[in-house]
C-alpha cells in the first residue's frame, strides 16, 4: 500500500512539474512570439517611414525645375544686322534639343559698332552668371570677353586676327584657357576678294579702301594683305579711314573727287554696323563695291567669304558640347570649310555695270 502511494505521489508530482514546464515554455513562447510581432512592426514602421522619406524627396526633386542653361551672346553689331546669323545658331540648337525659352535661355548684348561698349557688355554678361558667352564679330570683341572672364566659357565667332597670334588660345588643335570656337579668316581671303572684284569688274584700276583705323585686324589687310595681290593685279590702293558712324558722309564726298573704279569695305564693327549706309552712298556714287556677305545684303554689289551661315551653325555644336562637360581647351578651333561667292545684279543693273557671265556661273547665289 504505501508503495503504490509513493509511485502515485511521484507521478502526481511529475504532472505537476511537467504542467510547470509547459505553462512556462507557454509563456517563454508567447513572450517571444510578442516580441517578434513587435520588432517586426518596428521593422514594418520604420520601413514604412524610411519609403515615405524615399517617395516625398523624390516629389521634391520632379517638383523643383531645372537648370535652364543660360547662353550670353555678345554681338558688336545690331540686332537687325545680326539677326539672321543669330538665326541659324537657334535653329541648330533646336536640332541640338535646345529650345529657346524652355530649355535653354539666350541673353543678348548688341555693341551697335561702338567698341567702348565691348568691355561693358561682357561685363554685364559675366554679372549675369551666365553658362557660355557667344561672342560674334572677331577679334576685338572676344578679346573684350575673355578680359572679362577666365572661367566662364566662350565660343567666338567672326573674322580678324589669327586667332593664335591675337592671343586669344595657344593653338587651333588645344586651344587652351577658356576660348575656344571658329575662325573665319577674313582677312587672310582679302587677296581673292580682290581677284574676283577684278574679273567683276575688268575695268577696275583704282580701288578706294575704306577701313577702320582702331581696328587692328583691319589695319593688318589694309598694310600687309592687299598690297601684294593688287600690285600683281596691277591695282592701285586707296586707304580711307572712317572712324565713326558720322564719318562716312565726309569721306565718300571726299573719295568721289579722287575718282575711284571700285570700293573695297574692309570688315569691322564700325562697318558692320553701318553697312546699309555704306552701301547706299556707294550706290548714290555709282560705285562698285565688295565686302562681306552681311555688306552684299545690304546692297553692296558682290562679296567672297566664309559660309556665314555655316558657320554660325557650327556654334551650336560648341555650345552642346561645352554644356555636356567638355572644355574649351580641350575643343580645337576650326576654320572654315564652305566659301561663298555672292553677286548682287539688283545693285548691278543699278549703277549700269554688266557682269561678266563666267563670273557669274561660279556664283554661289545672285541677288536679284
Amino acid at each position: 500500500m504505501n508503495a503504490d502511494k509513493n509511485i502515485s505521489q511521484r507521478a502526481s508530482d511529475l504532472a505537476t512539474v511537467m504542467n510547470e514546464k509547459s505553462w512556462l515554455g507557454f509563456l517563454i513562447s508567447f513572450s517571444g512570439n510578442l516580441k517578434s510581432k513587435i520588432q517586426n512592426r518596428r521593422s514594418l514602421g520604420l520601413s514604412v517611414i524610411a519609403f515615405l522619406l524615399v517617395v516625398t524627396n523624390a516629389v521634391a526633386q520632379a517638383q523643383q525645375p531645372k537648370k535652364v542653361p543660360r547662353i550670353g551672346y555678345l554681338s558688336n553689331s545690331d540686332p537687325v544686322t545680326e539677326s539672321a546669323r543669330a538665326e541659324a545658331t537657334r535653329l541648330a540648337l533646336r536640332e541640338l534639343g535646345y529650345v529657346e525659352g524652355q530649355n535653354i535661355a539666350i541673353e543678348y548684348r548688341y555693341a551697335e559698332g561702338k567698341r567702348d561698349r565691348f568691355p561693358e557688355l561682357a561685363a554685364e554678361l559675366v554679372h549675369l552668371k551666365v553658362d557660355i558667352i557667344v561672342a560674334a564679330g572677331g577679334t576685338v570683341i572676344v578679346q573684350a570677353a575673355k578680359n572679362a572672364t577666365k572661367t566662364i566659357p566662350i565660343v567666338m565667332m567672326g573674322g580678324g586676327l589669327d586667332p593664335v597670334e591675337a592671343g586669344l588660345v595657344e593653338s587651333l588643335a588645344r586651344p587652351g584657357g577658356n576660348v575656344t570656337g571658329l575662325t573665319l579668316l577674313s582677312t587672310e581671303l582679302g587677296g581673292k576678294r580682290l581677284e574676283l572684284f577684278k574679273e567683276a569688274v575688268p575695268k577696275l584700276a583704282r580701288v578706294a579702301v575704306l577701313y577702320d583705323p582702331a581696328n587692328p585686324p583691319s589695319v593688318l589687310e589694309v598694310k600687309e594683305v592687299l598690297p601684294v595681290p593688287a600690285r600683281a593685279l596691277g591695282l592701285t590702293i586707296q586707304p580711307w579711314e572712317v572712324r565713326a558712324a558720322d564719318g562716312f558722309e565726309k569721306v565718300f564726298a571726299a573719295l568721289n573727287k579722287q575718282h575711284p573704279d571700285g570700293l573695297y569695305v574692309v570688315a569691322g564693327p564700325v562697318m558692320n554696323a553701318n553697312q546699309k549706309r555704306i552701301a547706299g552712298l556707294a550706290l548714290k556714287s555709282r560705285l562698285p563695291s565688295v565686302g562681306n556677305r552681311g555688306y552684299v545684303d545690304a546692297g553692296g554689289l558682290m562679296s567672297y567669304g566664309a559660309d556665314i551661315a555655316d558657320s554660325y551653325r557650327r556654334v551650336a555644336y560648341y555650345v552642346d558640347r561645352i554644356l555636356k562637360g567638355a572644355k574649351p581647351a580641350d575643343l580645337p578651333v576650326e576654320q572654315p570649310t564652305k566659301f561663298e561667292l555672292v553677286i548682287n545684279l539688283k545693285t548691278a543693273k543699278q549703277i549700269g555695270l554688266t557682269i561678266p557671265q563666267s563670273v557669274l556661273y561660279r556664283a554661289d547665289k545672285v541677288i536679284k
